[in-house]
């Protein structure tokens, strides 16, 4: 108890209470100025004066004797009791500082012993309410070791696999929590996993169930050997390496597909999801589609693309772009394009090999039943099949090596619109004289290759583009109506044999105009520019561009050699922006605004972040002021795990008026204006972790990309800041090659013929003498 004069006698408790007040006394002054309010479980509220230099086990000992409680110390812990957040030393300080309310609770041994005792139970209302509460607590690690120690994970796994209803739903909030946590829920078997594919495909599963359930086949996904932290355990020599024992990195994609392959439709529920009415659904669904995208494995690689494709995933997000009310669904529709990006550049890169593939076989046999050609041969007893549909050989691994197995999908798809118009155009042409036919198969293809260097498709690891692009993702639909505008050009034009790069040059400059400003061009009005337009105002438009630009970057080795160019570009933007959250920054606390729902309060006006070496947490501290914050993570107390972060949203909080700098108990008003320099780090199932106002453009820039560039389903960048400088980096790469074409072996034809040498070189050297 504290002295009357406010001072501490030597070996007296560092932590005071002030007697409790009374509606008939008031209470004794004892001249030391109290820190926090306990209450204790009895509901008694006592008035406490904490010294910040004691641990919390000293501060719950010390409360124990001052309040006599006779059972040991350790059965107790403290908890805010606004928020339910466990006091731990990593955050007494704040507690105190705050002057934070806190409550004499059950420690986390006693309080995870009784909620197994009462999952055990397995009466209703028992089993909810143990269940509310594991799902809150079930994030603390110290909750989460004794809870664990108890067995609790396989009778929480029980539950989930017999109950149902609101009972099911908290239960599997509860394991979604916990797989926060890299460790303790490695033994999850098949079996369980099987049975929420079953919850989340069921029609009479509730939304408040299915979305829990979707995010834990999310994390099951991600929780890939691959990516797993530390080194891989070798396996056979053909088989991929596996994490160690114990280790929560056992499943990754193959697993969870195995399963949802045994549940029929289970894949199209969770695509015909993204056209739900609620939002956090929609979201959920999306990062579990984007999990399977980026973590597909080769051997099922080409049936779970086919399976998405059959679903119409794409047009279902192409829909969710008009969708003017979702905006927290921006940063995953961007993850989806990104992922697509990979898709097809993999596609592109794809050998098609008819010999070996069933699937391009297949493919092939179909293109040449709807052309309804009949095979011939030549004078040398050589077949003549290919080449009748413009080809110019018949080898097709040649034909297709520089579009793969996407140009292949691309013819296919062509002729599968309209096979009997096919037909009839592959019998037109081959009515006209050899040297007048247009080679149908081979403006296909060079299509696929103008399309791709339009939208980039260079690298398998980053999408550049800052915006929607819901032509991009009608990849199919865009290069049928250009295949189109390539033929009626050349039929217009009277193009023969020798017109066919003057006609690829006109698609080119078509591709450039019809796809221009695609996140608010409306489709119509790309069918109108590749369908009704005229050849003359197509040519006279593209001699302004050639006079304008050198044709030399259209040709096929210098497009090689900026793809390449691309990818060293956006890795090494990549690593500048990951160098920018080593070093860390100092950001605005913003206020978020109604729209986006709550956040944690923060600390102080400002707050430093930093990424530390291991790349899994941002750590941060909080404070009025800017101060030298040292190297390392000594000054940063607080931190955020990067596994956690859903989503990077940006222009989402407002820089706090004046005056609620000093005073953040105090409510924000309602008519706050986002900040464009804001962004928030968002999680599936707490809202915001971080709102932050960077000081000017640049730090946003390499903050929002460096944060989306570090999360491992993320390929896309935020800024078009970012998008600019690895273009400009691409450009300037591209024009310091192209002085040193020996050094690429760039083959570029020219016209330029070196005359003779000067007869007199007298004046390479007359100004030095």
């Amino acid at each position: 108890m504290s002295t009357t004069n406010g001072s501490i006698a030597p070996g007296a408790s560092r932590t005071t209470l002030a007697p409790p007040a009374t509606n008939t006394t008031r209470p004794r002054s004892t001249g030391l100025i109290p820190t926090n309010n306990v209450t204790t479980k009895e509901g008694v509220t006592v008035r406490t004066r904490i010294d910040p230099t004691l641990t919390v086990d000293d501060v719950v000992r010390q409360l124990c004797v001052n309040l006599k409680v006779t059972e040991p110390s350790s059965n107790f812990a403290l908890r805010d009791k606004d928020t339910d957040e466990l006091v731990v030393n990593e955050n007494l300080r704040k507690k105190i500082k705050n002057k934070a309310n806190l409550k004499l609770v059950n420690s986390p041994n006693i309080e995870a012993a009784e909620i197994v005792q009462k999952l055990l139970v397995r009466d209703d209302r028992t089993c909810k309410m143990a269940l509310w509460s594991l799902k809150k607590f079930i994030r603390e690690e110290k909750f989460a070791q004794e809870f664990l120690s108890h067995g609790g994970l396989a009778e929480l796994a029980q539950i989930i696999c017999t109950e149902h209803g609101n009972t099911l739903a908290y239960a599997l909030e509860a394991m979604h929590n916990l797989m926060d946590l890299d460790y303790g829920w490695s033994t999850l078997d098949n079996t369980f996993v099987f049975k929420v594919v079953q919850i989340l495909s069921s029609p009479n599963s509730l939304i408040n169930v299915c979305r829990p359930a979707t995010a834990i086949l999310k994390k099951l996904v991600e929780a890939d050997p691959m990516n797993a932290p530390g080194p891989l355990i070798a396996s056979s020599s053909r088989a991929p390496p596996v994490a160690p024992p114990g280790s929560v990195y056992r499943y990754g994609f193959q697993i969870v597909f195995q399963q949802m392959r045994r549940e029929k439709g289970s894949l199209e529920t969770v695509v015909n999801r993204l056209g739900s009415a609620d939002t956090a659904m929609i979201l959920h669904s999306m990062m579990l589609i984007n999990s399977l995208l980026s973590h597909v494995n080769d051997t099922e690689w080409d049936e779970f693309i086919s399976e998405l494709e059959r679903l119409n995933v794409r047009k279902a997000v192409i829909r969710l772009m008009s969708s003017h009310n979702i905006d927290d669904l921006t940063s995953s529709i961007l993850d989806f394009q990104a992922n697509i990006v990979r898709v097809t550049y993999r596609k592109k890169s794809t050998l098609v090999e008819p010999e070996v593939e069933p699937l391009h076989e297949s493919a092939l046999e179909y293109i040449w039943h709807c052309s309804k050609v009949q095979e011939e041969r030549d004078s040398d007893g050589e077949v003549l099949k290919w080449q009748k549909l413009g080809f110019l050989s018949e080898n097709l691994v040649h034909e297709f090596q520089e579009v793969g197995e996407l140009g292949l999908d691309c013819l296919r798809n062509f002729v599968a619109d309209d096979p009997d118009l096919f037909s009839k155009v592959i019998l037109e042409q081959l009515s006209r004289p050899v040297d007048r036919r247009c080679p149908i198969a081979r403006a296909s293809n060079e299509i696929v290759e103008l399309l791709a260097e339009h939208w980039m498709i260079f690298a398998p690891a980053y999408s550049t583009s800052t915006t929607y692009q819901p032509f991009f993702l009608n990849f199919y639909r865009v290069h049928a109506l250009a295949t189109q505008f390539f033929l009626r050009m050349w039929n217009e034009s009277g193009s023969a044999a020798g017109d066919f790069s003057r006609i690829v040059a006109l698609a080119r400059s078509q591709v450039k105009v019809a796809l221009q400003r695609e996140n608010m061009k409306p489709w119509h009005e790309v069918e109108h520019d590749f369908l009704d337009c005229e050849y003359r105002a197509v040519r006279d438009r593209q001699m302004q561009e050639l006079e304008a630009e050198d044709d030399l970057l259209s040709k096929v080795p210098v497009r090689n050699l900026k793809e390449k160019i691309t990818r060293e570009s956006a890795e090494f933007v990549r690593q500048q922006r990951i160098q920018c959250l080593f070093q860390g920054a100092w950001f605005v606390n913003g206020i978020p605004t109604p729209a986006n729902g709550p956040s944690r309060r923060p600390n102080g006006h400002w707050r430093f972040i930093r990424l530390d070496n291991g790349l899994k947490y941002l750590h941060y501290v909080d404070s009025a002021v800017q101060f030298a914050v040292r190297n390392g993570l000594e000054d940063l107390p607080e931190r955020i795990e990067i596994a956690a972060i859903t989503q990077i949203a940006t222009g989402t909080c407002a820089s706090p008026p004046n005056n609620l700098r000093d005073h953040l108990d105090l409510s924000p008003p309602s008519n706050l204006t986002p900040s464009p320099l804001s962004f928030s780090l968002l999680t599936a199932t707490e809202g915001s972790l971080a709102d932050q106002i960077a000081s000017d453009q640049l730090r946003w820039a390499d903050w929002t990309d460096g944060l989306n560039m570090l999360r491992r389903d993320s390929g896309h960048v935020t800024s078009d800041e970012t998008a600019g400088y690895i273009k400009a980096l691409t450009e300037i790469g591209l024009k310091i090659k192209l002085l040193d074409l020996s050094g690429e072996k760039v083959d570029i034809p020219s016209g330029l013929v070196a005359g003779p040498p000067p007869s007199n070189t007298d004046f390479f050297f007359s100004d030095l003498i």
